[in-house]
């Protein structure tokens, strides 16, 4: 069965709009807080449904639920915003330089290398082998034939000199 806008009003007393909107207006604003996100916008998805909910407030009075009809307005209203939104051409100024220099990323690579190549043979080989080969601990100090807890150290003992390296050539750049 076809169920038409009229079939669903109903004959009671109508309430006048500034009293509905005065008992239901902040629950329609956080209805569309939630909806948006952001304050602003809510009231303004609001303002603009409550417009047009006044200028047919006599058919939407009517209705079996009128707030559930207004926050359909919200929605629609809210969709209508965001549409012209994305619409409008927002000139920008252009920003250059925001890329990274690959040549930066190159060098801190070469400076990586070079302070892992001053480490103690068993410290760089340890570090190779978990971070660039992602091995575990275990797998580690079978390949060094050591105990798992030096495997651990070793991994330590490097990071903390590679800390301590790179934090002192960030203070000389």
């Amino acid at each position: 069965m076809d169920v038409r806008v009229s079939d669903r009003l109903r004959p009671v007393a109508t309430p006048s709009f500034d009293d509905w909107v005065a008992v239901r207006g902040a629950s329609l604003l956080r209805f569309a807080y939630l909806l948006t996100g952001s304050q602003s916008e809510a009231e303004d998805a609001v303002q603009g449904a409550l417009e047009r909910a006044l200028a047919s407030w006599p058919r939407v009075s009517r209705t079996e639920d009128p707030e559930t009809y207004v926050r359909r307005m919200i929605v629609n209203q809210h969709i209508s915003l965001w549409r012209r939104w994305r619409r409008r051409v927002i000139p920008v100024v252009e920003v250059r330089g925001t890329t990274p220099d690959p040549a930066d990323e190159v060098a801190g690579r070469e400076v990586v290398r070079n302070l892992c190549a001053g480490l103690p043979p068993a410290q760089r080989a340890a570090v190779v082998l978990r971070f660039y080969q992602d091995m575990d601990y275990r797998e580690i100090a079978v390949l060094l034939g050591c105990a798992e807890s030096t495997a651990r150290s070793h991994v330590h003992r490097a990071l903390q000199v590679l800390r301590r390296e790179l934090a002192k050539k960030d203070r000389d750049d």
